[in-house]
């Protein structure tokens, strides 16, 4: 027979599945609304407030976002493979795999960055030219 403990774990796992993530939810909402009615209190206008949110909200984009992701998966592509092979070859053990992956990522974003730079710097230099003639 089941005790009344082990009854109880998956009503707790429901609750905190869902629950938590609500409270999560629900205390966001809370705090924005507070926010605006603080802002609204001190003076502001509705149009005001919206004005302000919708400046905090809207940051500079990044135009090499896809380029970023594309090196850095395409890196942990190849050390999911060197780490598997090396396992296969070598019988390595599972820190060391986890170590190549993450080395890997890394060199990702060392490249990403290489490129960045290299092609920001050739735009800069392309504008100080073109402002010369």
């Amino acid at each position: 027979m089941h005790s009344a403990i082990e009854s109880f774990i998956p009503v707790v796992a429901i609750v905190f599945t869902f629950g938590i993530p609500g409270i999560i939810i629900f205390w966001w909402l809370y705090t924005k609304h507070r926010e605006r009615m603080r802002l609204i209190e001190k003076g502001l206008t509705p149009e005001e407030v919206k004005a302000y949110f919708a400046d905090a909200n809207t940051k500079p984009r990044n135009p090499y976002s896809s380029l970023k992701w594309g090196i850095l998966l395409t890196f942990l592509g190849i050390g999911i493979f060197l780490a598997n092979l090396f396992e296969d070859l070598y019988d390595i053990e599972e820190g060391v795999m986890m170590g190549i992956i993450v080395l890997c990522a890394g060199l990702g974003f060392l490249v990403y960055y290489a490129a960045v730079s290299s092609k920001l710097k050739s735009q800069a230099s392309g504008n100080g030219q073109n402002l010369s003639n």
